[in-house]
């Protein structure tokens, strides 16, 4: 039997260790190979701060839940999530949204451009002076939530129920980055995730990285692709796997 021909390029995945499935497989549906550079795991909290933290966020009139590991770990400290008749909750993306309905609550909003600044544009987030607001996801990202809901008015009750332990990338998928002759593209849906790597590859797979194209989930990303020294630039409709590479296809 023939030798398949390699991939005519290939998608450079920067998600958490073990979150990359999604991704692979709709490089595969498009006909693309695969490069996994995580930049951390997640490790999920438990402890009694956390837990006093979580039931108080849960009990706000509103919830904002920023990530499907977010629901999982508030799921795993308080059990199956419910909606009271006074409250709502909202989700940065569909898979949060999807998440959150599994979990036990039956009436979430999200945004169709699922991004930080989707969820903001949302109507039941615009008014919130004096509103106790639940603020459920983990240190670092998403660092434009809280400040813009607290100046809307929003008493933030924020509780961070997982952690990114920073990892040193796969020598396994440094090795491949460098091997790699064809076209690259990052999807990107996280700066912090694209700040981290660039600092720790080694100097020559850094340089082969900044080679690549971009596809980033919106124009914040972009901006930071462009200072971090990238210079061919796509703007997804969103940050879904679909969406990231029927942006940049080649």
């Amino acid at each position: 039997m023939p030798t398949p021909a390699p991939p005519g390029w290939y998608v450079i995945s920067l998600r958490p260790r073990g979150e990359h499935a999604p991704l692979r497989r709709a490089a595969a549906r498009a006909g693309a190979g695969f490069i996994a550079l995580s930049p951390w795991q997640l490790q999920l909290r438990d402890d009694d701060r956390t837990r006093e933290a979580l039931r108080l966020a849960l009990h706000a009139p509103r919830v904002v839940v920023t990530s499907p590991t977010a629901v999982r770990a508030a799921r795993s400290l308080h059990g199956p999530l419910q909606t009271r008749q006074d409250q709502r909750w909202f989700a940065v993306g569909s898979g949060t949204a999807a998440a959150l309905r599994r979990a036990g609550v039956t009436a979430v909003e999200a945004p169709s451009r699922m991004d930080s600044e989707g969820l903001l544009a949302l109507p039941g987030l615009q008014d919130l002076s004096g509103v106790e607001l639940g603020f459920i996801s983990a240190p670092g990202g998403r660092g434009v939530l809280v400040p813009a809901l607290q100046a809307r008015g929003a008493q933030v009750l924020r509780v961070d129920v997982y952690e990114r332990v920073a990892i040193a990338p796969s020598p396994r998928s440094v090795k491949q980055l460098l091997a790699v002759t064809a076209p690259t593209v990052i999807a990107l849906s996280s700066g912090e995730a694209l700040e981290t790597i660039l600092t720790s590859l080694p100097a020559s797979a850094r340089e082969r990285l900044t080679q690549s194209r971009v596809v980033a989930a919106s124009e914040r990303l972009a901006e930071l692709a462009r200072q971090s020294g990238f210079g061919a630039i796509a703007v997804a409709a969103s940050a879904r796997p679909r969406d990231l590479l029927a942006a940049v296809q080649p």
